[in-house]
């Protein structure tokens, strides 16, 4: 092995570690989707431009959805309130459980109370607040950073310019393209799996969502799709979004959504472990480990990165040849 590609190596493990030690795992995500999601348009349109085109579009329309969602869910709270909280007390009264509210007001005096007795909760907010719009900072350079990489992933722009043909910048950097990009293809092998499962979640989904006749479930349905490709996390958010829908409709659909999407969730996390464990040629039990490591070591971008480097560490140390006992060493 050459001292370029040992650099090499060294270089895509510092990047793995700065991303978790700098909190900076929601925007690599974002330039591996978005290039993903670039490299995927432009097969089908054949077309670099086009596909940037039809990705702005996708990404807007998602966030769009989001926001609409959202708003939605916010200015329907009073109203859901309004018809929940007598359900909720009549139902707490028949088993004699005692609930600290009776109506919307007392709700949200109940709230206040509590909020108040927590003295660092103003400061917890700001300081989320302000974690949150970096992360949205730092995920529109990653989805920036993604553009340009489709368009020119060259690392030395001027590698025909150099005096010296061979080297030690020109050789590194084609050592850390090989590195990253092969990093890049076990992510999209990763996701090639959880396309499978988000399938089969949004098909679940949706025959419960019209059978509930939730409202927006033209648009909720491919929102479900869309967040069923960020393993785990994604099927929280449209678990989230579709609970909020259920409870415009009743406190008893909300808690049946609740149950059902709940039960999905489970099924989900082992269909990870089981798809792309077949599909990385990963034990379920090895991956279950990777996930619950990613986690406690990056979050939820732990947990997505999870099985991609460990289908990295497979095919990279498949590539070395381990010599007999007492053989030389040998590798490819």
């Amino acid at each position: 092995m050459t001292t370029p590609t040992r650099i090499s190596y060294l270089v895509l493990a510092l990047t793995l570690v700065l991303a978790g030690v700098l909190h900076l795992g929601a925007a690599l995500l974002a330039l591996l989707f978005s290039y993903f999601a670039l490299r995927k348009l432009a097969a089908l349109t054949k077309n670099k431009w086009l596909a940037l085109i039809l990705f702005l579009f996708l990404a807007a329309s998602i966030a769009y959805s989001a926001g609409h969602f959202i708003r939605a869910a916010i200015a329907a709270l009073p109203e859901v309130a309004e018809h929940s909280i007598p359900s909720a007390s009549a139902w707490a009264e028949a088993r004699q459980i005692q609930l600290p509210f009776t109506d919307l007001d007392s709700l949200r005096t109940v709230i206040i109370d509590a909020l108040k007795e927590e003295a660092h909760y103003l400061q917890n907010v700001v300081r989320l607040a302000g974690s949150t719009t970096a992360a949205l900072l730092f995920m529109l350079i990653g989805i920036v950073a993604a553009i340009s990489l489709f368009f020119n992933s060259q690392l030395d722009l001027y590698r025909e310019s150099h005096a010296t043909k061979n080297n030690l910048y020109s050789l590194l950097s084609e050592e850390i393209s090989a590195r990253f990009r092969d990093f890049y293809q076990s992510f999209a092998l990763v996701m090639g799996a959880q396309m499978t499962i988000s399938l089969i979640n949004t098909l679940l989904t949706a025959i419960f969502v019209l059978i509930i006749q939730l409202p927006n479930a033209p648009l909720v349905i491919p929102f479900t799709f869309l967040c069923g490709l960020l393993p785990i996390v994604g099927n929280l958010v449209s678990n989230t979004i579709i609970v909020c829908l259920a409870f415009t409709i009743s406190l008893k659909v909300a808690v049946i959504a609740l149950i059902f999407l709940i039960a999905i969730h489970k099924l989900e996390y082992f269909l990870n472990s089981k798809i792309i464990g077949d599909r990385i040629r990963n034990p379920v039990w090895l991956t279950l480990l990777a996930l619950i490591i990613g986690e406690r070591l990056m979050g939820i971008p732990g947990m997505v990165l999870a099985p991609v480097v460990l289908n990295y560490l497979r095919v990279e140390l498949s590539k070395i040849e381990v010599p007999p006992k007492g053989g030389s060493a040998v590798a490819t």
